[in-house]
């Protein structure tokens, strides 16, 4: 009934989380699990993710995984999981933080190409 877990890698769901790595501000593109990059791109681009559930997986593994609550993908997931909540207006200048981010930890070589 319940998985096997060891005390440095726990998850609450399919995305595991390291708990050794945790806010250490180092994200490694080639460690982001799969769902959650998808789910990252997704948000950058010109369709993004419908779901405020999905957004906010994204943003628990940045929160965790990234700089915690100043991580730039953390803010824009938490961001867009209010406008979907709320239907408010979205800030731009925090999607405009997003995407530079993803550029400097690698997601991409410039902005234009995560759109």
């Amino acid at each position: 009934m319940s998985q096997q877990q060891r005390p440095n890698d726990v998850s609450i769901d399919d995305i595991p989380v390291d708990v050794s790595n945790t806010q250490s501000g180092e994200v490694d593109p080639a460690e982001v699990p799969e769902e959650i990059r998808s789910i990252t791109r997704g948000l950058a681009s010109e369709q993004p993710p419908a779901n405020p559930l999905v957004v906010l997986k994204a943003a628990r593994w940045w929160y965790i995984h990234g700089k915690g609550g100043t991580d730039p993908a953390f803010q824009w997931a938490i961001e867009w999981a209010r406008h979907l909540a709320a239907d408010t207006p979205s800030d731009v200048d925090q999607f405009d933080a997003f995407l530079e981010y993803l550029v400097t930890v690698g997601f991409a070589d410039e902005k234009t190409a995560l759109r």
